[in-house]
């Protein structure tokens, strides 16, 4: 994985060829590092092989993310000399993870090299996340599968997927490299240059929020800039099974088979409403047109975990902001490169919600819960239910750690939940306008294993801490 992994130096290299930004042996240096421990890692255990298991399989996913994130930080910390590792260290995670959270400053003056790099994090990370939970989960038996497979339509429900890994991720690939490169091409068109139009999109489709500017999107100040932005977010926060089959059918009908894909857009849709007409009853802006536009950017880049900011938000009456940051911890479609607890899993809490109110009215009734026709088993419901035990208790632990430190309420609370729905800005201390660099090392660091477990989601790490996973 590794030595895969040292082939994507090869574009900040093109890159930095390209702007002669002085940044060629750097890259060179650190994909060489990259590739000779990848190299000699293999040299030493190859002939150890036997059939992967699913004990082997937990902590090949935890050391990846964690390898792959360390060996990123090299072209930032050869670069940057005064970056710390640990600041190195978020900014890598804060990019693989697609959470967008940074310490840097400055970033229009950073080599495009630079930039491109840490906008390539993000999009290799956004399709990752898919490609764990379509290609690994299904071989551990992991109870994701069973849902990824009742909520998928078409000829890859029929496949089942695990039989056929490798086309599965390639046909996942090809779909969000397509999708890509849609969006550099609409950007360009709306007005960036090519490497912005490069950047963002690789941050939109990963669903990562980097930026090549400190003031972000807000640096172009384009009505068309954002549209093309707000409308390939919305695409990259459903599930790329869906688009897949679209695509491959050219047809609409897809969508309409994905129990996730209404409530998402009505959900969206409705916000977009709800916030536009309480920041102009609020006086935010003078226009309802104006409030509109500045509302649907930001609320879609916030609810699908994205990060972009146009405008500073947090300056808003704080019930819009607040509402923005829920969005974020349950809007994401499974199979999207979005985090939080996925569309999916709050569309079953609610179902479930709905059968108890009933059973306390029809105690003797038999009202099993159905998603799409299709009964879902206790297990699967039982997985659900733990899983956001664990979601807000994490939120919660990480909270008060950081409370614990000095840092205000709010400050704390929203930074939590952004980095464990992988949202990237908060409110206060780490709000739109500024970012994460105020942050002592322990806070840091605290951040940092909020973005990986909700990136993981959770059990994946967790799993790896309990006596019973060690026994043979």
């Amino acid at each position: 994985m590794l030595t895969v992994f040292s082939v994507t130096y090869l574009l900040p290299i093109l890159t930095s060829l390209v702007y002669d930004d002085g940044t060629v042996m750097l890259f060179a240096t650190d994909m060489g590092l990259t590739l000779g421990a990848g190299l000699i890692l293999w040299g030493l255990t190859h002939r150890f092989q036997r059939e992967l298991k699913a004990r082997d399989g937990f902590i090949l996913v935890v050391l990846a993310w964690l390898g792959m994130a360390a060996f990123a930080t090299f072209p930032l910390m050869s670069h940057l000399l005064d970056l710390s590792f640990t600041d190195a260290y978020f900014e890598a995670i804060s990019g693989l993870t697609t959470t967008g959270a940074t310490k840097l400053s400055n970033l229009d003056y950073l080599p495009p090299a630079i930039n491109l790099w840490r906008h390539e994090l993000n999009w290799l990370g956004g399709m990752g996340i898919i490609v764990l939970a379509v290609a690994i989960l299904p071989i551990l038996g992991v109870g994701g599968r069973q849902l990824y497979v009742a909520e998928t339509p078409g000829p890859m429900k029929d496949s089942k997927l695990t039989p056929r890994i490798t086309e599965t991720a390639k046909n996942l690939w090809l779909t969000y490299a397509l999708i890509t490169l849609a969006c550099i091409l609409s950007l360009k068109w709306a007005g960036m240059n090519w490497l912005d139009a490069i950047c963002h999109a690789f941050a939109s489709m990963g669903l990562g929020g980097f930026s090549t500017h400190d003031a972000s999107v807000g640096f172009f100040d384009s009505p068309e800039i954002e549209a093309v932005l707000t409308f390939f977010m919305l695409l990259a926060g459903m599930n790329f099974a869906t688009h897949f089959v679209a695509l491959q059918e050219k047809s609409f009908s897809p969508y309409k088979l994905d129990m996730e894909a209404y409530p998402y857009l009505i959900l969206m849709f409705g916000s977009i409403l709800g916030i536009t007409l309480f920041l102009w009853q609020q006086d935010v802006y003078e226009d309802f047109f104006t409030s509109l536009r500045y509302t649907s950017f930001n609320l879609v880049t916030i609810a699908t975990g994205c990060g972009f900011a146009s405008t500073d938000f947090s300056l808003w009456p704080l019930f819009a902001p607040l509402w923005m940051l829920f969005l974020g911890s349950v809007t994401a479609c499974t199979g999207s490169t979005g985090g939080g607890i996925k569309m999916m899993r709050t569309i079953i809490l609610i179902k479930q919600a709905q059968i108890q109110m009933f059973l306390l009215a029809h105690p003797a009734a038999i009202n099993p819960l159905k998603l799409g026709g299709t009964v879902v088993s206790s297990r699967i419901l039982l997985s659900v239910l733990g899983f956001i035990f664990a979601y807000f208790m994490s939120v919660v632990i990480f909270t008060l750690l950081l409370i614990m430190t000095g840092m205000d309420f709010l400050s704390a609370v929203t930074a939590i939940i952004a980095c464990m729905s992988n949202v990237g800005p908060g409110l206060g201390e780490v709000g739109p306008s500024g970012n994460y660099a105020g942050l002592s090392e322990f806070q840091t660091w605290v951040c940092t294993v909020a973005m990986f477990l909700g990136r993981i989601e959770i059990f994946t790490a967790l799993i790896l801490f309990t006596p019973a996973y060690w026994r043979k």
